[in-house]
C-alpha cells in the first residue's frame, strides 16, 4: 500500500517538474496577453473615434479584432502547454472556410457595408437613387441600406449591390435642379410666356437664386411650344418645388390668358 502511494507521489512530482514550468509560463502568457489585448483595443477605439468612424462599423471592427487576438492568444497558451496545435489550426481553418462559403452573400454585403461606411458615398438623410430605388437614406447597417421612398415605403437594399452599382446622390452638392416641361399654343407670345413662367419661379421662396432658374424653349412639338422650366432648390425641398412649379405655372398662364393646348378629338359626321 505504501509502495503504491509512493509511486503515485513520484509520478505527481515528475508531472509537476515536467509541466509545472509550462503551466506557469502559459498562465503568465495569458495574463500578459490579455493586458496587451486590452491596451491595443483601447488604442484602436481612440483612433477610430478620432477618425470619426461610424459607430456601427466601430463596434463590429473592435469585436472582430478582439476575437481574432483572443483566439491567437488561446492557441499560443495551448501551444506553450505542449499540445500540438497544427491539427487545431487546420480544424479552425476548415470551419472558417465552411462558414465563409455558407455565408458568401452575407459576407459580400458586409464588405459592401464596410466600404460604404468608410468611403461615405452617401449618409443618413441623403436623397439617393440606386438599384432602381429613389429615396432618403433612413439607416445604413452593416449588411443593408434602408431607404424611405417618396411613397413613404421602406426599401431595403443589400450593401453588396450598393457598393458595386451606380449611385446618384442628389444631396451631396447641397442643390439640385427641378426639371419640368410646360407647353403653350403656337399662337402665344414666346417672350411674354417666358416672363410669366419666370415670375412663377421668382415668387417661390424655396427656389434658389444661385444657380439662377431658367426658362427656355425646349421643343417645337406637334401641337405646342414646350418650355424647359428649370428652378434649383435644396434637396429636401424638391417635391414642394416640383409640384409648386407645375401648379403655379398653370394658374399664372390662365391668369395671363395664355393657352395651354390639349389633344382634341375630331368628329366626322357621316
Amino acid at each position: 500500500m505504501e509502495q503504491n502511494a509512493q509511486v503515485w507521489i513520484d509520478k505527481g512530482i515528475g508531472l509537476a517538474i515536467e509541466y509545472g514550468p509550462k503551466l506557469l509560463m502559459a498562465i503568465l502568457i495569458y495574463i500578459i496577453g490579455s493586458w496587451v489585448i486590452k491596451k491595443l483595443m483601447n488604442l484602436l477605439k481612440k483612433g477610430m473615434t478620432k477618425q470619426d468612424y461610424d459607430k456601427s462599423l466601430q463596434k463590429f471592427l473592435l469585436s472582430l479584432v478582439k476575437w481574432g487576438l483572443t483566439i491567437f492568444l488561446i492557441i499560443t497558451v495551448i501551444s506553450t502547454l505542449g499540445v500540438e496545435t497544427t491539427s487545431l489550426a487546420a480544424v479552425i481553418a476548415a470551419a472558417g472556410l465552411a462558414v465563409g462559403l455558407a455565408l458568401q452573400g452575407s459576407l459580400s454585403n458586409f464588405a459592401g457595408g464596410v466600404l460604404i461606411i468608410i468611403f461615405k458615398p452617401y449618409k443618413v438623410d441623403d436623397l439617393i437613387e440606386a438599384q432602381g430605388e429613389l429615396g432618403h437614406v433612413k439607416e445604413i447597417d452593416i449588411f443593408t441600406t434602408k431607404l424611405i421612398t417618396p411613397q413613404n415605403k421602406l426599401a431595403i437594399v443589400p450593401n453588396g449591390a450598393m457598393a458595386n452599382g451606380n449611385i446618384v446622390n442628389y444631396t451631396a452638392e447641397g442643390k439640385m435642379r427641378v426639371d419640368t416641361v410646360i407647353g403653350v399654343g403656337y399662337d402665344e407670345d414666346i417672350k411674354k410666356t417666358k416672363e410669366v413662367l419666370m415670375d412663377v419661379l421668382a415668387s417661390n421662396p424655396k427656389v434658389l437664386s444661385d444657380p439662377a432658374p431658367s426658362v427656355n424653349v425646349m421643343e417645337l412639338a406637334d401641337s405646342s411650344v414646350n418650355f424647359a422650366v428649370r428652378p434649383y432648390c435644396r434637396p429636401e425641398d424638391y417635391w414642394d418645388v416640383y409640384f409648386g412649379t407645375i401648379e403655379g405655372c398653370k394658374l399664372a398662364l390662365d391668369k395671363a390668358g395664355i393657352e395651354i393646348p390639349y389633344p382634341h378629338e375630331v368628329q366626322i359626321n357621316k
